[in-house]
């Protein structure tokens, strides 16, 4: 089955007094374009997220995330009551040697300077704690892969119907190309009546009309086209990762179409031929998000 590129996943995993969150979104891209945005607690671990992601995702632009939410009863962090008194020290003293009034409200100006209110103790990751991090993050990918797989699912839907057009579009070529070689035959010898005096080797005609009619001749790009929509079918069945070959495909698709709307010499096979390059120009456009 068919994936899509296009996708979103987010988990969240409970650990003691936290909760670790995971997300990550995908667009289509030609190869895997990974951006991270990690908690610092978890940044030692960044190569084996990226793996994970790599692993699992292969292609697309992907924007994950992980962060930590803190849940409500967690200890405040503790005033550094002695850098708090150094600092008052120091700006009472300025104040006395500039010149200039002592703060209004000291215990507001106290608290904003530099590592007043920081902790000083550095958190390491645990075990247990890395353990339930890596369970957000699989989640957060395995919730992305399924949406991208019901995108995907629709997208196989699209090209079986548009695969289906075109093949039905061909098959109407078919009437207008069994007539055109008799016109073409009335046409060149109601032109040659109608020139006084012109006497024709009609043998010579015949000749003519058998090399004119087989530049004309459609049917090897009909079988072509037909093979290749056989293929586009039987790829779409081999799973995902299939995106880059159907496009392929569709390029050779393209090929034999346009060989077809310049052979056609005729208004109705042209005009037929209008439509499967629209039926085709959708294809090409939606396999681009195909994984």
């Amino acid at each position: 089955m068919i994936q899509s590129m296009t996708g979103y996943g987010k988990a969240v995993v409970a650990y003691k007094r936290k909760k670790i969150h995971a997300e990550v979104k995908s667009l289509n891209s030609k190869q895997l374009d990974l951006q991270t945005r990690i908690t610092p607690l978890y940044r030692e671990k960044e190569m084996e997220i990226r793996q994970m992601i790599a692993t699992r995702l292969e292609r697309g632009k992907v924007d994950f995330a992980l962060w930590i939410e803190q849940e409500t009863g967690v200890e405040p962090t503790p005033v550094n009551g002695a850098l708090m008194e150094n600092y008052y020290q120091q700006l009472k003293a300025i104040a006395q040697q500039a010149g200039i009034p002592e703060p209004q409200d000291w215990m507001y100006t106290l608290t904003r300077m530099p590592d007043v209110l920081t902790k000083t103790e550095q958190e390491e990751l645990t075990d247990d704690e890395w353990q339930a991090a890596c369970q957000a993050v699989q989640q957060a990918i395995e919730a992305l892969v399924s949406f991208r797989q019901q995108e995907g699912a629709a997208l196989e839907k699209k090209f079986a119907e548009k695969i289906d057009n075109i093949e039905r579009l061909m098959n109407e070529i078919e009437p207008y190309e069994k007539g055109r070689v008799e016109k073409i035959r009335q046409r060149i010898t109601e032109g040659l009546q109608q020139i006084p005096g012109v006497d024709y080797d009609k043998n010579r005609l015949e000749q003519e009309l058998i090399y004119y009619i087989e530049k004309l001749d459609i049917s090897e790009e009909k079988q072509r086209l037909a093979n290749h929509l056989k293929y586009f079918r039987e790829t779409m069945q081999n799973g995902h990762g299939q995106g880059k070959k159907l496009g392929f495909i569709a390029q050779e698709m393209g090929r034999e179409i346009n060989t077809t709307g310049s052979k056609s010499n005729q208004a109705e096979m042209q005009n037929i031929v209008v439509q499967m390059k629209d039926e085709l120009e959708q294809i090409k456009e939606q396999v681009l998000n195909a994984l």
